[in-house]
């Protein structure tokens, strides 16, 4: 009887535990699902944005929208709490030189993943009104032909993060 008891104690103390861990990954899941963001069947992911210098009056922000309904969608603006406004950029090379063209919209195909990144796709930060600094979080929207508008945050890395194409922007 007591080799039983020890038997279900052990199993307790393992079953516990077990528990306590997909308790942990649950949450640890949680935090990293965090910057995720719905409207309609889009998905937005990561959104991030490069710090600025002092003076700076545009910035540039990126992010992955994945399509997950059956109708395409179409990013088309947004807006940002220090810009007077969002524009959706892409980068072409033209005679060796790479330069930014704003696009009217930024199609998003159904099962499509759209990722807006350093070099390609982005969204400048029109008319900044103050520099954006590594470390915080600012507030926006963006706004869909169909999803419509959706809150979200920003999260501002580096001077440096990856790749640069931000000087091509001031020939604007």
């Amino acid at each position: 009887m007591k080799l039983i008891t020890a038997k279900l104690m052990a199993a307790k103390h393992i079953l516990r535990a077990g528990l306590v861990g997909a308790a942990a990954i649950l949450l640890v899941g949680g935090i990293a699902t965090a910057e995720t963001y719905s409207a309609g069947g889009l998905q937005i992911g990561n959104p991030w944005a490069r710090a600025t210098p002092k003076g700076s009056t545009v910035g540039a922000g990126y992010l992955t929208i994945t399509n997950k309904g059956s109708e395409a969608d179409r990013l088309i603006g947004g807006s940002l709490a220090p810009a007077s406004r969002i524009e959706v950029h892409t980068a072409v090379t033209e005679g060796g030189v790479a330069k930014m063209r704003q696009v009217t919209g930024l199609e998003i195909k159904p099962g499509e993943t759209v990722e807006l990144k350093p070099g390609g796709m982005h969204v400048m930060f029109m008319g900044l009104k103050q520099a954006l600094k590594q470390g915080q979080t600012v507030k926006g929207t963006l706004v869909f032909e169909n999803a419509g508008t959706v809150a979200i945050e920003f999260t501002v890395q580096g001077v440096g993060a990856p790749a640069s194409g931000q000087g091509a922007h001031h020939h604007h």
